[in-house]
């Protein structure tokens, strides 16, 4: 049974929970605002807003209703666009809110296909208690894609959102849209009522069971793209709201982050951003925000994409996970992981617990690159991520990673170990280009050429030297 609050309504289920969001509002209680577009999570057209609490207070993230799936929907508040329109007004016409009148005064829709997605990220917009500026409008819908309009329009209608929220309150801010005509006045009791339906529910784990039969279930983002048949009959296990798995934590030096950490709750911690000064470009380089909002940090690992954005990222960390089974707890490399193309060494009933790495020391630059065809919102044809220690020009310690260039996340182990102790000089730097290019194997597919790809990587291991300050070294070889 899965129960939750869809718009103004309390939802009791029955349906398989591994079914999607998408086609449950739109099948079982026909509400046909959200559009069927993709079901790959990229253009945006069945975005939603869920409602759920954090650090008790409720917060509203935008989520592609195609890849949220229904067991993930437990005790939270779902919002279609049906559930942000207004009443009729005394000439039994429809009110709109401030966020749709944007969108209709600056002629911001043609087709109307993608249109509900881009109402639904922009009220999201207004819903946070701290977001105003037009530039967090337009980042808050870089998950909706339109073919029709030229964005130029939508544009103009942030910057007329953006102006009529600059005096939102970052208290009581629901209050404030319902009084200024951006929300329905049942918001204001929605709060209430999901106290209420989370008192009654009951957590559970993966831990508890260890039934290595269920297919256990974080944000599924790429899952359901995957496999979203043998989601849906599976007897799944969601995990995505155990509160154990969802923190990130400091002890020792040592900076813990729990399985369900979504790539959003990593961007927004005060404990990561103060280690990573560049943490929000490099959040902007992977997916997008109704993706970020559900992919989960061991997702990421598990799903093992040879081109997985975070997994370099922690790959270049040095981390390693903890990894559980039923209730006994083993600790592995990161980088020992992988043994080949989706080949894990982990067994089907055991699930990765959480992940650790020590907190970089203050003289160690970290960096991330990757390179797409699109700079946004798509995956990459090579991506890299280095933690590098220098102390007068010598190389003190270093990690690098790299993706797309080996049937799994590579940690580039030769190269790292050849250049540690070294000073850096042009000379240095073309042999390890050599090693780097010894240990990896890209193969020739639609992200680019085999060589290219080598071409790629050679490029972002400079821009990390680069980045780590050694910029001599690097000008003599481009030059070359």
């Amino acid at each position: 049974m899965v129960s939750f609050i869809l718009n103004n309504q309390f939802i009791e289920t029955t349906l398989p929970n591994g079914s999607t969001v998408l086609d449950f509002v739109r099948y079982n209680n026909n509400l046909k605002g959200t559009k069927i577009g993709c079901r790959e999570g990229d253009c945006g057209a069945c975005t939603i807003l869920v409602g759920d609490f954090e650090e008790e207070k409720i917060v509203y993230r935008s989520i592609t209703s195609c890849l949220m799936p229904l067991g993930n929907a437990q005790g939270k508040h779902i919002l279609t666009v049906e559930g942000i329109n207004l009443p009729f007004n005394k000439q039994n016409l429809p009110e709109l809110s401030p966020v749709q009148k944007a969108m209709v005064e600056t002629n911001s829709t043609q087709c109307g296909f993608c249109t509900i997605g881009f109402i639904m990220s922009f009220t999201g917009f207004t819903l946070h208690h701290q977001t105003k500026k037009y530039e967090e409008a337009i980042a808050a819908i870089d998950g909706n894609i339109c073919r029709c309009t030229g964005y130029k329009s939508i544009e103009r209608a942030a910057k007329i959102i953006s102006e009529k929220v600059k005096d939102k309150p970052a208290k009581n801010t629901i209050a404030w849209l319902i009084e200024h005509g951006f929300l329905p006045s049942y918001f204001i009791n929605i709060e209430q009522r999901l106290k209420e339906l989370k008192h009654k529910a009951k957590t559970t784990t993966a831990f508890e069971n260890g039934n290595p039969q269920k297919m256990v279930l974080g944000g599924g983002t790429d899952l359901i793209v995957q496999k979203p048949l043998t989601v849906k009959k599976s007897a799944a296990e969601f995990v995505f709201d155990n509160p154990h798995l969802k923190e990130i934590t400091v002890k020792d030096g040592i900076i813990y982050l729990g399985a369900s950490v979504t790539v959003t709750a990593f961007a927004e911690s005060e404990i990561i951003q103060n280690i990573f000064p560049n943490l929000k470009h490099y959040i902007k380089l992977i997916s997008s925000t109704p993706i970020r909002n559900m992919a989960t940090i061991a997702g990421n690992l598990v799903n093992a994409s040879p081109i997985g954005d975070m997994t370099i990222f922690l790959l270049a960390l040095d981390a390693s996970v903890v990894i559980n089974k039923n209730g006994s707890q083993r600790i592995l490399k990161l980088k020992n992981f992988y043994k080949g193309y989706k080949i894990l060494d982990k067994d089907a009933d055991e699930i990765i617990e959480a992940v650790f790495f020590n907190r970089p020391p203050k003289n160690t630059y970290f960096n991330f690159e990757k390179v797409s065809k699109r700079t946004n919102l798509d995956i990459a044809s090579v991506n890299s991520a280095s933690l590098i220690t220098i102390a007068n020009d010598v190389i003190e310690d270093i990690h690098l990673s790299a993706g797309g260039v080996a049937p799994f996340p590579k940690y580039l182990t030769s190269t790292a170990l050849y250049l540690k102790g070294k000073r850096i000089d042009e000379v240095i730097l073309n042999e390890a280009i050599t090693k780097m290019n010894a240990e990896v194997d890209p193969i020739s597919d639609a992200r680019g050429t085999a060589e290219y790809k080598r071409l790629l990587l050679r490029q972002l291991f400079l821009a990390h030297i680069i980045k780590a300050g050694a910029t001599k070294p690097v000008q003599k070889i481009l030059v070359q």
